[in-house]
């Protein structure tokens, strides 16, 4: 499997260039889940990308900001 092949299957599909390797994977995440491809298919993809360097939108890690408060209230 080759990054060219699968940017145009993503092409041909969504009508649009992925903006990242991140966006591929998030879409062939979402075929698997709905049964489009098999997972031994998945699995090559995933793997592929991941070694490319792709992070799935459900790896994020959110934190949300620190808050900082007063000590004391003079």
């Amino acid at each position: 499997m080759y990054i060219d092949q699968l940017i145009q299957m993503y092409h041909h599909e969504k009508n649009q260039l992925p903006n990242s390797m991140n966006d591929i994977l998030d879409h062939y995440q979402k075929k698997y889940i709905t049964g489009e491809i098999d997972i031994v298919k998945y699995r090559e993809i995933y793997s592929f990308l991941k070694i490319q360097g792709a992070i799935s939108a459900h790896e994020f890690s959110y934190e949300s900001p620190k808050q900082i408060f007063p000590t004391s209230f003079h």
